[in-house]
């Protein structure tokens, strides 16, 4: 039977957030576009490891996602959040997302008195079916936010209260 542990994030899964980023396709959702902003992207997210706003979560033992709260430093932008989420990509569709999700969301109402999380996720990215599964509603569009070659992506912004 399968065991999932959630717990803080810790520097040394740093490089399973770098793989996961590397994965075919999985850049198409997010605004870098290779290794080296994969890296800073990476190193980003493991600041906040120092407040406890990012979880990771195991099966058995291993490694198989991530997710952290954009915690905001300005008193009057504390009431919301933008968050990310990877998994590793045998995982993904298989209930560990939203496992995960639901104790980041917990996270932030409870830690951070975060009101509502927010995300900017790109017109065909298949993610958006889950977000929306979770509860999150658009809210706006921003045309032409995202140029991945001659292609451009529309921005889509969604929000859930907590």
């Amino acid at each position: 039977m399968t065991k999932f542990h959630i717990r803080e994030t810790v520097a040394s899964d740093g490089p399973h957030i770098e793989k996961w980023l590397l994965q075919k396709g999985v850049l198409k959702g997010f605004p870098m576009i290779d290794e080296k902003e994969v890296k800073e992207a990476v190193r980003l997210w493991l600041s906040y490891i120092k407040i406890g706003a990012s979880l990771t979560l195991e099966e058995d033992g291993q490694v198989i996602g991530s997710a952290l709260i954009y915690v905001q430093g300005y008193e009057k932008q504390r009431h919301q959040a933008l968050f990310v989420i990877v998994m590793n990509e045998e995982y993904r569709g298989k209930g560990a997302g939203t496992l995960l999700m639901k104790e980041l969301m917990k996270l932030g109402k409870e830690k951070f008195h975060i009101e509502f999380f927010h995300l900017e996720v790109y017109e065909e990215n298949p993610a958006l079916r889950f977000y929306e599964r979770l509860g999150f509603k658009e809210y706006g569009r921003h045309p032409k936010f995202l140029k991945d070659g001659d292609k451009y992506l529309t921005k889509i912004l969604m929000q859930k209260d907590l």
